[in-house]
């Protein structure tokens, strides 16, 4: 008995006249097309927006010898034995590839040995080394437009043989989330209806199902990772285990669960409870040495105490308040007793002159100004009453409302 291609795959085009979306490369593709050297590339963009399919096209395009691999599946020594006699690599999930095996690439895109095509759904500045990203010219690729699914369910059902209303189309389009691969299984799921079920009503009402199993690398990813944040920042930890857990079991990468654990440490517990930041990144180095599925460990515990931590938003709301007075105003000079004479001219214009050295004040504290001149008076940081952060806050007023008085160090 054959086995049957999923109709994506049977879809998937074999030149670039039939491929559908990403208007906004065309220009920059065709150019590929008529170099004669095809540069290394990194294909970055949203699950099914025809990363791999693109990457498919450039690669045999030049007529030399092209593989495809999924990093999941590929370790070192498998990726010597593929590319033996390979000129053309085409890596899907290039950011599941740790440090070590992007810097396997390295000496071979130096020595032009390889052109390697790869794509990633995750953002390249974090999950790709600077080393290989140096070396690739890097096309965003967008979710596809709705002309652009209709233009493929169109495409699918006529493929299979019937025929769908507009409304049903429309419906599988909007339900798809810009992913290609979610619509055409959608189609495909509707062509394997009897024809009296392929109405609107009909569809609608047998989707859930169907939705709900190929969406988990949709809109859903996005949703789970929000929920887990905002029940983190809300201190709930049963909700916040519960949407890692979502995570996981559906296949999400522990180290984009890891990053997002780090900025919510920063940014919404931060001074309150400072070793939750820590605690997030030696999660995340945690995660790196044993892996998956031990990993989710480390991750369940740093998940549950930053949910039970004290929160604060003050660090991060400070520095947005700097960053808005730079904007509007551009950064102001610094003060002359702050700048350091590095040589005898600007010793001679003042700089460093009058500064007090706080080492060598009681509880190294001396009153002088530190901002511009022209922000003497500006406060960008406005601490919270909430765990550590109280202590914090309380001895700076302590010593400020000292100085105010007159009086001497105050009392710790």
């Amino acid at each position: 008995m054959s086995i049957v291609s999923p109709l994506s795959e049977r879809l998937r085009p074999t030149g670039l006249d039939r491929f559908v979306g990403q208007e906004h490369l065309r220009a920059k593709l065709d150019n590929l097309l008529r170099v004669n050297r095809l540069p290394s590339l990194l294909l970055f963009g949203p699950p099914g927006c025809g990363k791999s399919t693109l990457a498919l096209l450039l690669a045999k395009s030049h007529g030399r010898k092209a593989t495809r691999i999924s990093a999941p599946e590929a370790g070192i020594q498998q990726l010597r034995r593929t590319l033996a006699g390979t000129d053309v690599l085409v890596l899907d999930e290039l950011h599941r590839f740790s440090k070590a095996q992007q810097d396997f690439f390295l000496p071979l895109l130096e020595s032009g040995e390889l052109i390697l095509i790869a794509t990633t759904t995750e953002n390249p500045s974090f999950s790709v080394t600077a080393q290989l990203l140096s070396r690739l010219h890097v096309l965003r690729l967008r979710p596809l437009r709705h002309e652009d699914l209709l233009q493929l369910a169109g495409n699918g059902a006529e493929a299979m043989g019937f025929s769908i209303d507009g409304r049903a189309v429309e419906l599988l389009s909007s339900l798809s989330g810009g992913d290609a691969r979610v619509l055409l299984n959608l189609v495909e799921y509707v062509g394997a209806l009897p024809p009296e079920q392929r109405d609107y009503e009909s569809i609608k009402s047998a989707l859930p199902e169907i939705v709900a199993r190929h969406d988990k690398q949709g809109d859903r990813h996005y949703e789970f990772a929000s929920a887990l944040i905002k029940s983190i920042r809300g201190s709930d930890p049963d909700a916040a285990v519960y949407y890692l857990a979502c995570l996981l079991e559906g296949g999400e990468d522990p180290r984009f669960v890891c990053r997002r654990l780090i900025l919510a440490a920063a940014e919404d517990i931060g001074l309150a409870d400072p070793a939750a930041l820590p605690l997030a990144v030696a999660c995340h180095h945690a995660v790196e040495q044993v892996g998956m599925p031990e990993g989710y460990l480390p991750m369940a515990e740093t998940v549950i105490y930053l949910a039970l931590a004290r929160k604060s938003n003050s660090a991060y709301a400070a520095y947005l308040n700097a960053a808005r007075e730079v904007k509007s105003a551009g950064a102001q000079p610094v003060p002359l007793h702050l700048r350091n004479p590095s040589t005898r001219l600007q010793k001679e214009w003042g700089y460093g002159k009058g500064y007090q050295y706080p080492h060598n004040f009681p509880y190294t504290w001396v009153p002088q100004e530190y901002l511009p001149e022209s922000l003497s008076e500006r406060q960008f940081y406005f601490p919270k009453d909430a765990g550590v952060e109280a202590s914090l806050g309380a001895w700076r007023k302590r010593l400020k409302k000292q100085h105010t008085s007159g009086g001497g160090p105050p009392k710790k």
